[in-house]
């Protein structure tokens, strides 16, 4: 029989009557003639809660035990989906990370998938069992638990679609699908059919919440096909699949922003080779993600180095700095703390030009400064005053029409 995985969010499991209806849409799925492994998070804001129960007790707790403790959340949500389930009449089990051998690294909060050992799912698949498995959540080779970071059970469900040769991968959430940009801040946002592994990994790790990153990785690396859709409808969603042709018509797909961002300058660095890997080398010691880097160089002696990172890294940032500052020779630090982006994404860059110009054109109509730009194949970012980031994606999603259908694009953006 064929599988789909099924991954059922916070808010799609957050209480009795929500499991039910997720239960619902399982069976109805197994009364197609698949069979079903469910990956569940835990509900609501489980997560948040165990985080602050913990920070009550320490304010530094060892992640060995962070991870200990927040595995449980997910724990619950699959013994009550297999309850549900039963009481509907579905022979259900649930197994725990450990259980299926999802074995990882040893990195606590942030364990990157080493191997899935998908015997035991494929034993009780085998006898007519639906297959709940907590997401989040592996072991390490010492057997300890370890869990994958904020969002991982998106990566959880896409790696055992793949493990599996799932015939395609459904992420239930509390949207209809993935927008041209956030419907909460741009109103007239357009739910796209689809989109390619490329466009949602960079919308995802440029600010757009309905997916995490390292889920579009596996799903892009091992053929997955994912399914966003609405726990609460039967309306479908964005399927996230290898590019295709048309794609590259709209030039345009989507744009995004991140708030709470922090750029720091290093202004006079000695310009010789070496330097910038000394500075990103101490950085990824203190465990700070770097999001966008501008080097300048301002003579044949110095050099400006910027990057963009969380505002939540910024206390370690600053401390890394300070760090290599004398041996880089950087003649002084300059730090935004009021920094956003937004970016606007799409495959049909990589063949049409003007996208820049657009771009710029429309923030400065909008009377909106640019502080710096980064750009990939696919992507522009804007570096803006966070005061001005919705203003900014505003404007950008007018300009590239981003309240229409892609075909309503396809001729104009």
């Amino acid at each position: 029989m064929a599988i789909i995985v099924q991954k059922f969010g916070g808010t799609s499991v957050a209480n009795a009557e929500k499991i039910r209806r997720a239960a619902k849409r399982v069976i109805k799925t197994v009364e197609n003639g698949y069979s079903v492994v469910v990956v569940a998070s835990a509900r609501g804001q489980q997560t948040d809660e165990l985080i602050a129960d913990a920070l009550e007790l320490n304010p530094n707790p060892p992640k060995r035990e962070m991870d200990q403790l927040l595995s449980t959340g997910e724990q619950q949500s699959v013994s009550l989906f297999a309850m549900a389930l039963d009481a509907m009449g579905y022979d259900a089990i649930s197994l725990t990370g450990s259980q299926i051998r999802m074995m990882t690294d040893s990195a606590y909060t942030k364990a990157r998938i080493k191997s899935i050992d998908t015997k035991r799912i494929h034993e009780q698949l085998d006898k007519g069992r639906i297959v709940i498995v907590a997401g989040f959540q592996g072991i390490d080779e010492n057997e300890n638990i370890t869990t994958l970071g904020r969002g991982g059970s998106d990566t959880t469900a896409v790696a055992l679609a793949a493990a599996m040769g799932a015939e395609e991968c459904e992420i239930y959430t509390d949207v209809d699908g993935v927008y041209t940009t956030d419907p909460r801040i741009f109103k007239n946002a357009v739910k796209m059919d689809q989109i390619s592994y490329d466009e949602m990994l960079e919308m995802a790790s440029f600010g757009a919440g309905v997916m995490h990153p390292r889920a579009v990785e596996f799903g892009k690396k091992y053929d997955v096909k994912i399914h966003v859709r609405n726990s609460s409808n039967e309306t479908k969603g964005t399927i996230i699949t290898h590019e295709v042709p048309q794609m590259e018509g709209v030039v345009v797909s989507g744009a995004t922003i991140q708030k709470d961002m922090a750029k720091i300058s290093l202004v006079g660095v000695d310009n010789v080779p070496g330097n910038a890997a000394k500075i990103f080398a101490c950085l990824a010691n203190a465990k700070v993600v770097v999001s966008d880097i501008v080097q300048t160089e301002i003579s044949t002696e110095k050099a400006n180095v910027s990057f963009i990172i969380s505002i939540s890294d910024l206390t370690a940032a600053k401390e890394a700095v300070e760090q290599i500052k004398d041996e880089v020779n950087c003649e002084s630090i300059f730090i935004r703390e009021d920094i956003a982006e937004v970016s606007v994404i799409g495959v049909g860059m990589r063949t049409h030009y003007g996208v820049a110009e657009k771009m710029f054109g429309a923030l400065a109509n909008a009377q909106i400064n640019i502080d710096s730009i980064t750009t990939s194949e696919i992507r522009i970012s804007c570096a803006v005053d966070k005061k001005q980031v919705e203003k900014a994606l505003e404007a950008v999603c007018v300009a590239f029409e981003l309240d229409k259908p892609a075909q309503e694009r396809t001729k104009h953006n």
